[in-house]
């Protein structure tokens, strides 16, 4: 899912190629995409984009006469941007809105369909999409303290929970912790307060630093490869993979259709977290340590 660096990004791509354009029309290919029903799509033509903002995960774009175009990309879903939009199959679209000046598309991979676009007729009603998080980059050590400990959740659950924080999800949350050398599953309340003044920096820096990456990597054209694992990231989507502070094997809990992934040497103290399917499985040959892990017999796979 495109999070805060990601949609930092877009956002300053697209503020360059709309703000100041009009719609000549929006296209929609699915059914499930627009979730209200008031404005009409037709309302939106031969309105002009004043603005564009982001609210925590979604895009805002400001049309004239108070209107709103709100589009959550979810997981899967991508923008794309053509100049001219002459013979490009519409066959993955969502979405087309044409612009004076081109053409965002909105695609979406797989089957299931949760990219979202919301309409409003004035800015109060688009606030309603707001969850409350704060914007970590605009806010200072004390402020993140009081946000963090309002509720005793783990830490992993808390920077992801966007009543808490704005745009930070499951990929930076992994990045952020292993930054701040704090386990994913330490609880909110329990942290010293030099803990907790490690995990505002390791945000801070992270969030930036990533920003300041992606801007350099799009160098003035639109981001053409959005995703969720980087070449770069130190512990997200890099299971058994190295870490690149101790070298230690990358671990991770898995959960639905999420992972959390951590360096049991920098983050747990060599101890490894329950993963709930593997624990399950192995039971009691579940390794609870980084030597018992290492020192553990290869497991057949055709005998599991």
């Amino acid at each position: 899912m495109p999070e805060l660096p990601d949609i930092t990004v877009y956002i300053e791509a697209l503020e360059e190629r709309v703000v100041g354009a009009t719609i000549n029309n929006v296209l929609i290919s699915s059914p499930f995409l627009l979730r209200t029903v008031e404005p009409a799509v037709a309302r939106l033509v031969e309105q002009q984009v004043t603005e564009i903002q982001r609210i925590g995960k979604r895009v805002v774009l400001g049309l004239s006469n108070d209107h709103w175009m709100v589009i959550h990309l979810m997981i899967a879903g991508r923008f794309q941007w053509y100049d001219k939009l002459q013979n490009v199959p519409r066959t993955k679209a969502l979405a087309d809105i044409r612009f004076s000046t081109g053409t965002l598309r909105l695609t979406e991979a797989g089957s299931k369909r949760r990219a979202s676009m919301h309409l409003f007729t004035c800015e109060s009603d688009m606030r309603t999409v707001d969850r409350g998080g704060i914007e970590i980059l605009q806010t200072d050590a004390d402020t993140f303290k009081r946000q963090l400990t309002l509720r005793n959740h783990t830490l992993k659950r808390a920077l992801t929970d966007q009543s808490l924080f704005s745009g930070i999800g499951n990929a930076y949350s992994d990045e952020i912790l292993h930054h701040a050398q704090l386990s994913p599953v330490a609880l909110s309340q329990k942290l010293s307060d030099d803990e907790i003044t490690r995990l505002y920096q390791s945000t801070v820096n992270v969030l930036n630093q990533w920003t300041n990456t992606l801007r350099d990597q799009r160098a003035g054209k639109f981001p053409a490869k959005v995703t969720a694992f980087r070449k770069g990231m130190a512990v997200h989507g890099r299971y058994r993979k190295s870490c690149p502070v101790c070298e230690t094997d990358i671990q991770r809990i898995r959960y639905v259709s999420n992972e959390t992934n951590y360096c049991p040497r920098c983050q747990t103290g060599g101890k490894l977290l329950a993963d709930r399917s593997l624990s399950r499985l192995l039971k009691k040959d579940w390794p609870r340590t980084i030597e018992a892990l290492e020192n553990a017999p290869e497991r057949d796979p055709q005998k599991d």
